[in-house]
């Protein structure tokens, strides 16, 4: 089947000089070991980077660097990339194919490195101008809400701790079971003077977060 590409120019409103640019940027390795997008990603990575960085610094001019750089990472992480893919339907025009040639299910990895390739053959072939305008259209909704930078439980815990006892929160991993694909941490978290709190999760980060939300509740 034959990709429309036009269609997906429409929806980041611009027209590529060089069509192989954009069709580069959307091909998994998977399918072509040669030519295909990381490369892009990877300059695309740093012309993302760049553009937030340059937006945030207009935005917050008198905002503390370590707010800056958690409300950057929130930006430009895998999971705002994947938001922003799935809304230009970018799954609809990466060619990958698996081991037996045969159009897979695409993971969302490869469409979150797919946005940032598709930004960098944006900058080469349109330049910083019109990579910066696209990249600010897409990331709007998400910048607009960077205004405010939720503090996840871990930090929360980390700085009561801090605070009260001048001692960081103590984790142990107490098990982790199940398949490969599907494990599952059970992890434990105490400050200077709890008892240990555990709680569950699908990583080793989940379960941090899920120990250290249970220990601010019980404390609180």
């Amino acid at each position: 089947m034959k990709i429309n590409y036009e269609t997906l120019e429409k929806k980041i409103k611009t027209n590529f000089k060089n069509k192989n640019l954009l069709v580069q940027s959307l091909t998994h390795k998977s399918f072509n070991n040669i030519n295909n997008n990381e490369k892009l990603e990877f300059l695309g990575d740093r012309v993302l980077g760049l553009v937030i960085s340059k937006k945030l610094l207009e935005i917050y001019p008198n905002e503390k660097e370590g707010i800056l750089d958690k409300k950057f990472a929130s930006l430009v992480n895998r999971k705002t990339c994947l938001d922003v893919a799935k809304k230009l339907n970018l799954d609809k025009y990466i060619l990958t194919l698996n081991a037996k040639k045969k159009k897979n299910k695409i993971e969302d990895k490869i469409i979150a490195d797919s946005c940032e390739a598709l930004i960098g053959s944006i900058y080469l072939d349109r330049g910083f101008q019109t990579v910066e305008k696209i990249i600010m259209n897409l990331w709007d909704e998400h910048i607009k809400k960077s205004v405010i930078t939720p503090i996840d439980a871990k930090t929360k815990l980390q700085e009561l701790s801090l605070k009260k006892f001048k001692k960081l929160p103590i984790y142990k991993i107490i098990s982790n079971t199940g398949p490969r694909h599907q494990p599952i941490f059970k992890v434990a978290v105490k400050l200077f003077n709890t008892k240990f709190y555990i709680a569950e999760g699908k990583s080793k980060k989940d379960a941090e977060q899920n120990a250290a939300m249970l220990c601010l509740n019980n404390i609180k």
